[in-house]
C-alpha cells in the first residue's frame, strides 16, 4: 500500500521535526515546510492527502492558507493552534479545517488524531472525473472532451496535461514536469515545450482569448483556469466507474500517472 502523504507546515522547527519524525516512524511519507508562500509552492509539487498546518506562520495567516487548501479539494485539513478560544477553534473549523487541536498537546493525542483523519482517506476513492466546466477529464477512460468534443491525445499528452491540471493553476518547472509526467527519465527540456505545443493546438481557445496552457516565463507552465472562467476549484464527479469521488486520496491518483510512466519519549508536549 502506497503511504499516505502528509504535508507540515510549521514555523517551529523543533517541533517540525519531532512530529515529521514520529509520523515517519508510523510509516507515513513526510514533506515539511515552514512559511505561508512555500507550503503554496509544496502543495502544489507533492499533492499531499494531509496537510498538518499551524495557524500562525511567519510570512501570512494560517487560516488563509487553509482556506486556500480547502478550496483546492484535494487535502485534508488538521489544524494546530496555540489560539484556544473557542471562537478561534470555530473559526478555524469553518474555514475548512477537518480538524483541530490546540497547543500544548500530547504527542499521542496527536498521532491519534492523524490516524482518524488517514482513514478517512484510505476509506474514500480517488476522483473518477475531472470537470473543469468546458474541459472534462476522464481519469478512467483515459479521455478529454473540450467543449463537448473528444480531444484525440497521446498517452504522454494526457499524462502531461492530467499533472498541469492537478496543480491548479499554480506554475510547474520544465524539471518537474519531465519528472513527474514523464514515464521515463528525459533531461531535456524542449521535450515537455513540444508537448505544451501539441496540446495547444489540440485545445485551442477563441484566437483572441489567452491558450489554456500558460507559459510562466523564467519557471514553466501553468494550467490557465482564468481562460475557462473558473476559479481554483474543479468539481469531482461521479461515474459509471466509481461509486465515489474524493481528491483526498493521492496515492490512487497517483497510480493512475504510474500507469503511464512504468528516540523521543512515547509522550512529549509539544509547543509553539
Amino acid at each position: 500500500m502506497t503511504p499516505v502523504s502528509i504535508l507540515i507546515v510549521e514555523g517551529n522547527p523543533n517541533l517540525s521535526s519531532l512530529l515529521g519524525w514520529r509520523l515517519q516512524q508510523l510509516g507515513y511519507s513526510v514533506v515539511q515546510t515552514s512559511s505561508y508562500q512555500k507550503a503554496k509552492i509544496a502543495f502544489a509539487k507533492q499533492q499531499p492527502s494531509l496537510v498538518i498546518l499551524n495557524t500562525e506562520l511567519p510570512d501570512g495567516d494560517g487560516l488563509e492558507l487553509c482556506s486556500w487548501i480547502h478550496r483546492q479539494k484535494k487535502a485534508l485539513i488538521f489544524l494546530i493552534s496555540s489560539r484556544t478560544n473557542e471562537l478561534d477553534i470555530v473559526a478555524g473549523l469553518r474555514t475548512g479545517a477537518d480538524d483541530y487541536l490546540t497547543k500544548p498537546f500530547g504527542i499521542e493525542e496527536f498521532l491519534a488524531r492523524v490516524e482518524a483523519l488517514t482513514r478517512r482517506i484510505r476509506s474514500t476513492p480517488a476522483p473518477a472525473y475531472l470537470d473543469y466546466g468546458a474541459l472534462k477529464v476522464d481519469l478512467i477512460q483515459r479521455q478529454v472532451r473540450f467543449k463537448g468534443n473528444i480531444i484525440d491525445l497521446t498517452p504522454q499528452e494526457f499524462s502531461l496535461l492530467y499533472v498541469l491540471v492537478q496543480a491548479d493553476g499554480t506554475a510547474i518547472t520544465r524539471a518537474e514536469l519531465l519528472q513527474r509526467a514523464w514515464p521515463d527519465e528525459i533531461n531535456n527540456p524542449r521535450t515537455v515545450d513540444t508537448h505544451v505545443l501539441s496540446l495547444r493546438k489540440k485545445m485551442k481557445m477563441h484566437p483572441q482569448q489567452p491558450d489554456l496552457i500558460q507559459t510562466i516565463r523564467n519557471v514553466g507552465y501553468r494550467f490557465n483556469l482564468e481562460a475557462l472562467g473558473l476559479a481554483n476549484v474543479p468539481n469531482q464527479d461521479h461515474n459509471e466507474h466509481s461509486h465515489g469521488a474524493s481528491a483526498a486520496n493521492r496515492s490512487s491518483e497517483n497510480h493512475i500517472l504510474q500507469s503511464v510512466k512504468r528516540d523521543f519519549p512515547a509522550r512529549q508536549f509539544a509547543r509553539s
